[in-house]
């Protein structure tokens, strides 16, 4: 399909010449003569794009470029496409404030041809290459479903899809650590109509006191320039997930309660306001009706989310799913990090339906992946089970298996083994918490995760 260019200038020669040039190179090119003709061109209900480039004059008799360039920023859905900016009478102020308000770039008339088939093309390939990271991004985003054949999962499943189709009611998904609120909060995601827009995750707990305002928010100096997006902001059309909300302090949530009822916000240290169009999933292991009582949770806020309360039971609770879901994570494992097939003996299933699972399916994740790891027979034995049971019960007991695993190995593929084992405890221990790891092990949050990188470990996953 040809590359779409919209041209937007109240001086008809100007348009013909911008039409001639571009359409020499192969671009299809649509004109509009003033501020009305182009919001009509560019009129959709939905983020869908029209255009792929837009040039746009800055002086036209009814709005004015500025303020055409403002409003669709501050639209529901943001830039159409990447706009370049073109004047005869254009200052350095109108540059700065084009640029502070998402131009890409600044052409002054007249208009030469080789700046300005450079500039377009340069435009062009930069949102290329924008568009392609994120769909990449979304290509390895693993689709996710309730795993399980028992009533309680196909009841959960009916409940999620019910939930993603109420596009506008902010979500609360309680449940034990361990259990899935983020899967099933992605899941949730790929079944509503924001599914091909984004979903940004917001570890609550890992985010500190003294910069969560601008890790959430963003942050611009008082002239407007040097603009950083919060994540709310990247969350703008998609989906924000809210993990652990209980742990978030109360001026935050002041913050986040003023959002949710203007649908926008202020970066710190910014004037303008900034809509956003989200939808909100909160998750929470603790009660947060008790934490609103202890004067620890704005009540406000608590009502705000629990529009759809959803509670994720225990694994415990559902313990005719453990078989689907040991297959589940051996096909994953196979899968995402190349491990060997194996599978698990019906002796070995009927045990594990019976264990507590107080890590609930976290806990049966890692311990599908210690088997394939470490076994070197393709059935998965009751014995083999039972002994990492064991060893999770008895520090002593695993530390004298580890040690027993590792003695054959030439000493770089033992250290990177004992690596990679200590590391992955490390992160079960803190429930998948980077941050939390690093401080553990006293080592830098980069130098970790150069490590996880170079032993092939996804903090994510």
């Amino acid at each position: 399909m040809s590359i779409r260019i919209l041209v937007i200038d109240d001086e008809q020669d100007i348009r013909e010449l911008l039409k001639d040039i571009l359409e020499d190179e192969g671009f299809e090119v649509s004109l509009a003569g003033n501020g009305l003709d182009a919001r009509t061109a560019l009129n959709t209900p939905t983020p869908m794009r029209l255009f792929d480039l837009i040039l746009l004059d800055i002086w036209m008799p009814d709005v004015d470029g500025i303020s055409l360039l403002k409003e669709w920023r501050e639209s529901e859905y943001g830039l159409p496409c990447p706009v370049i900016m073109m004047s005869g009478h254009g200052t350095l102020e109108h540059a700065i404030e084009a640029t502070r308000l998402g131009a890409y770039d600044f052409l002054e008339k007249p208009l030469t041809l080789a700046k300005l088939l450079l500039i377009v093309n340069r435009a062009l390939e930069s949102d290329k290459l924008n568009r392609e990271k994120v769909s990449l991004k979304r290509k390895f985003v693993r689709s996710f479903e309730p795993i399980g054949h028992s009533r309680y999962v196909h009841k959960l499943k009916e409940q999620l899809i019910k939930a993603a189709s109420l596009d506008q009611a902010p979500i609360l998904l309680y449940g034990e650590s361990g259990v899935g609120k983020q899967s099933y909060a992605q899941y949730i995601h790929q079944q509503s109509v924001r599914k091909h827009n984004s979903f940004v995750t917001v570890n609550v707990a890992a985010i500190s006191k003294e910069n969560a305002s601008i890790e959430l928010f963003g942050h611009e100096n008082a002239d407007g320039s040097n603009i950083s997006s919060g994540l709310f902001e990247q969350a703008h059309g998609g989906i924000i997930y809210l993990n652990d909300i209980g742990k978030m302090n109360l001026a935050v949530q002041a913050k986040v309660v003023s959002t949710i009822e203007a649908a926008s916000f202020f970066r710190v240290g910014g004037k303008t306001s900034i809509k956003i169009n989200m939808r909100i999933i909160a998750s929470s292991t603790d009660s947060l009706e008790e934490k609103v009582k202890a004067g620890e949770f704005r009540e406000d806020l608590f009502y705000r989310l629990n529009v759809i309360p959803i509670t994720i039971l225990p694994l415990r609770e559902h313990v005719e799913d453990v078989p689907a879901l040991l297959n589940h994570y051996v096909d994953y494992f196979l899968e995402e990090e190349g491990l060997n097939y194996r599978k698990f003996s019906m002796s070995a299933q009927n045990h594990l339906r019976s264990h507590q699972w107080l890590g609930n399916i976290s806990e049966l994740k890692n311990l599908v992946q210690r088997l394939m790891i470490f076994g070197t027979k393709e059935d998965i034995s009751l014995n083999e089970v039972e002994e990492i049971l064991q060893s999770d019960a008895n520090p002593k007991v695993n530390e004298i298996n580890v040690e027993a695993l590792f003695l054959d190995l030439p000493l770089k593929e033992a250290r990177e083994q004992f690596e990679r084992h200590y590391l992955l405890a490390q992160f079960k221990d803190a429930d998948g918490n980077i941050a939390k790891v690093a401080d553990k092990i006293n080592i830098e949050r980069t130098n970790l995760y150069r490590k996880l990188k170079s032993l092939g470990i996804n903090p994510k996953k």
